[in-house]
């Protein structure tokens, strides 16, 4: 068995190599800013008396339209703050990690939660992921459909949860882990979640460029370009599926390969089952960092909802695709595979309609734009998270840090660093388990009304002598490594649990499922205890 991927996400960087298209790229992120923001960020000398415009964006964050806030939230950098300043009158996003307001929220952006996650996931990244099902674990098309709608369904489920948590606080994601795992605990998660970030970012360069852009302006121009670019990538899926049709779609072609129904094929599942949980679920500890600006007395279930189905539906319809993709056996496509990969084979694919092809993989490059635009943004949060050192710097400027470390990697050591990463990062997939069992069980059992805390001092987010200690969360989230150390399969180690999951010589994957388990049954009582002698 191949390691497993980091949490499921493999970017095949060739097609924008294929396309030939590097010239024509640069200046898509500046066409959606307004031409006086457009100014601002080239010249940087645009006349402060003629402001910014809130309205042309709707709901527009409080900071950018409210020139008192502006001027408290620029005071604190110094000398730099008639700068800083001047580009919030401009659209930057002026708040970082900070608490956001009930009077700040709005609740008209409740959709944005739909679109922005389906143009996130609609992208070029999300192939290859069904791929995976015949490439490294011998699934058959049926079988590799079943385990995408199964453990897809229990990974946007959790997921979802979290992002309910968003409107409920007004905090992100990172932040809200405080009230589970305290302030130290907090760090840990977020140092976790940069990690993983930074391995989900890591790839082409231009496309790096073209991400940042609208992650230094900030929420409102993120909400508004994922908003509607999902429906190109859409047209261009659905023409991949037909084509892929009229090349010859051969669903039982795996069939002959694929390990006899038991405790093998189980194991194969389970593998592969790590991987699809993982690509939803990678997205959880960023999932409430988008909706926390709607009103808290926004339906739980709606949020639930939106998200759910912004991740499910086109993780599952192009994870799908993938596996499609990889039962055609017309032998010019079973090359292109073997010769470049899942790039190779979507540029075979696209063949037939020649320079419309190409231009088509132009427009699959592009896409991954989207899914790094949230990675780059919730970087710069996640290391304002670290604590009240890093919160001081402006969010904008963490995000051009992220930026750069992420492209020098792409740039420098994309071949040999992808490899190590990938390595690494598969070990981080399985954090995401036991961080949302925890952070649910705190809400869901101490948190509800009712409970033993009654629900959350919003006030105390920021205040480390306020929050928990945090030992219950960590000592949890150290069980579920241990859970994960003894259920993992990977190359390079197969835990004593995996190892009687599946084949012996590869396992099966039960890192997810063991980490999940050994936090959730461990957290509660710790947390009790935790309570009972601290009193928070």
């Amino acid at each position: 068995m191949e390691p497993r991927p980091a949490i499921g996400l493999i970017c095949n960087v060739d097609l924008i190599k294929v396309a030939g298209v590097y010239n024509y790229l640069w200046a898509l992120p500046l066409s959606l800013l307004s031409p006086r923001l457009q100014n601002l960020l080239v010249t940087m000398s645009v006349d402060s008396e003629k402001g910014y415009d809130s309205t042309s964006v709707h709901g527009a964050d409080q900071y950018a339209g409210d020139t008192r806030l502006n001027h408290r939230a620029a005071a604190k950098f110094g000398v730099f703050a008639p700068i800083m300043e001047k580009l919030f009158d401009y659209g930057v996003e002026a708040r970082g990690v900070e608490r956001v307001l009930e009077n700040e929220r709005d609740p008209k952006l409740l959709w944005n939660n739909l679109f922005m996650w389906w143009s996130v996931n609609c992208v070029l990244t999300t192939v290859p992921i069904g791929a995976l099902a015949q490439a490294f674990f011998t699934l058959s098309f049926g079988n590799a459909c079943a385990t995408i709608f199964c453990f897809g369904a229990l990974g946007a489920a959790f997921t979802s949860a979290i992002a309910t948590l968003g409107p409920k606080t007004g905090l992100r994601t990172m932040v809200i882990a405080r009230f589970s795992s305290g302030y130290v605990g907090g760090i840990i998660y977020s140092i976790l979640n940069i990690l993983t970030q930074l391995g989900l970012e890591g790839g082409v360069a231009i496309v790096a460029v073209l991400s940042v852009i609208p992650c230094f302006v900030g929420y409102e121009l993120l909400h508004r370009y994922e908003k509607y670019v999902w429906a190109p990538i859409l047209l261009v899926m659905l023409f991949l599926y037909g084509l892929g049709g009229k090349a010859g779609y051969h669903l039982t072609a795996q069939k002959a390969l694929e390990d006899s129904p038991g405790r093998f094929l189980a194991g194969d599942v389970l593998s592969f089952g790590g991987i699809v949980f993982g690509s939803f679920t990678g997205w959880a500890p960023v999932a409430a960092d988008y909706n926390c600006k709607l009103p808290a007395n926004t339906s739980a279930w709606a949020v639930f909802f939106m998200t759910f189905f912004g991740l499910y539906l086109p993780i599952c319809f192009i994870s799908i695709l993938g596996a499609a993709l990889m039962t055609i056996t017309d032998p010019a496509y079973v090359a292109a595979y073997a010769d470049g990969s899942m790039g190779g084979l979507i540029a075979q694919t696209l063949t037939p309609w020649s320079g419309f092809g190409k231009f088509l993989l132009v427009v699959l490059a592009l896409s991954v734009i989207a899914n790094n635009m949230v990675n780059t943004y919730s970087t710069g949060i996640s290391i304002q998270a670290l604590g009240r050192p890093f919160a001081i710097v402006p969010r904008m400027f963490w995000t051009l840090v992220g930026f750069a470390a992420y492209t020098v990697a792409g740039i420098v050591g994309r071949e040999h660093f992808s490899d190590i990463l990938s390595n690494f990062l598969s070990i981080l997939s399985y954090w995401t388990a036991f961080f949302m069992v925890i952070t649910l069980e705190e809400h869901f059992i101490f948190r509800r009304k009712g409970g033993v805390l009654g629900g959350y001092n919003l006030d105390d987010w920021d205040s480390p002598t306020k929050l928990p200690l945090g030992i219950a969360g960590i000592l949890a989230g150290f069980c579920g490594v241990a859970g994960a150390v003894v259920g993992m399969a990977e190359v390079w180690y197969i835990g004593p649990i995996g190892k009687h999951a599946g084949n012996p010589e590869f396992g099966g994957d039960l890192g997810f499922e063991l980490a999940g388990a050994f936090a959730g049954v461990s957290y509660p009582i710790l947390r009790w205890l935790e309570i009972r002698l601290t009193g928070r």
